[in-house]
C-alpha cells in the first residue's frame, strides 16, 4: 500500500488543492476503464490536475504546470528489450535437435530484434552452444591436424579484419601468445559462411570469420583451470591487438553471432545447419540496440551471458 501522503515513485500528495474543472474540447475520445463517470476529482501528485468527463465513460490527466496538455506517459519509463531464449537436455544428451529448437526459438522473436530502415541488416542475433568434439575433428581433418578429446583442447571464434597483412599478424600475435602461456596451438579454420544471406551494411563491415583451436598442456587441469588459461591468452592477446574481436575462446563453449536478422543466423553460419553438430544446451539472443549502433561485436550472446534489458541505459 502507498504512503498515505506520498504517490508511486515517491511523490508527495496534494490532498486539499486539487481542483475540479469541466473537460475540454480536446478530451473527447479518450476511454476510460472505470465505468461511468461523471465531472469529478482523482487524486494526484502536486504537478497534476486531473479531468474527468462523462462523454463515452472518458478520462484524461492534464499537466497543467507548463501550461500543456500531457497524459501520465513519461518516456523516462520507455526501455525497449531485447529477445532471449535457452533450452537444454535435462540429462545431459547432446543433440542436433536442442541446436535446432534454439535457432527456431529465435527465429520467432523477430518482434523483439532491431532492424534498419530498408529491413535486410539487423542490431544482431546470436546463440551459444556446448563445443561438439565430433564436429569439429570432422572439420578440420583436412585442415591437417587432429584435435584431442573433448575438453582437452579450447576452441576460440575471432572476427578478424578483412585485409590480409592485417589478418595474419594479429593470427602470428596470438599463436605467439598463446605459445607462452604454456600453451600448444593447433590449427586455423576458416568458418563457412553465406554472405548472399546478409543485407548491404551487415556485409560493407563483415569480418574475415575465422577459429583457432589450442591444446590444453598435460599439468593443467580439464574444466576451469583450463579456461582460465585461455582467458590469460585472450585479454594478453585483446591488449596487443586493436584489430581483432575475439567472440568466444573456452574449452566447453562456443559463440555464433553476426550483424543479422533473426532468419540470418541459420542461412549464414554453414556449422549451424550440420546435423553432426550436437550440443545439450543452447542460448540465444536478438538485439534490440537503442543507445548504441548495431555491429558485428555488438551482438549477443556476449561470452559468459546475454541480457534483455537496457542495463547500460541512463534515460529511456
Amino acid at each position: 500500500s502507498l504512503h498515505p501522503r506520498y504517490g508511486p515513485f515517491g511523490i508527495p500528495i496534494q490532498r486539499n488543492t486539487t481542483t475540479t474543472r469541466a473537460a475540454p474540447s480536446w478530451a473527447s475520445g479518450c476511454r476510460t476503464r472505470h465505468g461511468p463517470a461523471a465531472t469529478s476529482t482523482i487524486l494526484l501528485p502536486v504537478c497534476w490536475q486531473t479531468t474527468v468527463t462523462a462523454e463515452n465513460n472518458e478520462r484524461m490527466v492534464v499537466n497543467m504546470t507548463d501550461g500543456q496538455q500531457k497524459t501520465l506517459y513519461s518516456e523516462r519509463y520507455e526501455h525497449d528489450a531485447c529477445g532471449i531464449g535457452a533450452i537444454v537436455s535435462i540429462d545431459g544428451t547432446a543433440s542436433y535437435s536442442i541446436v535446432n529448437d534454439a535457432l527456431s526459438i529465435v527465429e520467432k522473436l523477430e518482434h523483439r530484434a532491431g532492424k534498419d530502415a530498408a529491413g535486410e541488416t539487423g542490431d544482431g542475433v546470436g546463440i551459444l552452444l556446448q563445443i561438439s568434439r565430433d564436429f569439429y575433428a570432422k572439420a578440420v581433418e583436412p585442415l591437417g591436424f587432429t584435435l584431442p578429446a573433448a575438453r582437452d583442447f579450447g576452441l576460440g571464434m575471432f572476427f578478424f579484419p578483412q585485409d590480409e597483412l592485417k589478418r595474419n599478424q594479429a593470427k602470428k600475435m596470438f599463436e605467439v601468445i598463446v605459445q607462452k602461456e604454456g600453451m600448444e596451438f593447433l590449427g586455423w579454420r576458416e568458418v563457412p559462411i553465406d554472405p548472399t544471406k546478409l543485407g548491404q551494411k551487415a556485409i560493407d563491415c563483415m569480418p574475415c570469420i575465422m577459429q583457432g583451436f589450442v591444446k590444453r598442456p598435460k599439468n593443467v587441469e580439464k574444466g576451469l583451470p583450463f579456461d582460465r588459461r585461455l582467458y590469460v591468452a585472450r585479454r594478453v592477446f585483446e591488449q596487443s591487438n586493436d584489430d581483432t574481436y575475439v567472440v568466444s575462446l573456452s574449452s566447453r563453449t562456443i559463440v555464433y553471432k553476426g550483424m543479422f536478422l533473426v532468419e540470418q543466423l541459420r542461412l549464414f553460419f554453414a556449422d549451424l545447419q550440420d546435423k553432426d553438430y550436437e550440443s545439450a544446451i543452447a542460448t540465444v539472443h536478438s538485439r534490440f540496440s537503442t543507445n548504441t549502433n548495431p555491429s558485428w561485436e555488438r551482438a549477443h550472446p556476449n561470452r559468459f551471458i546475454v541480457h534483455n534489458g537496457e542495463i547500460n541505459t541512463i534515460k529511456g
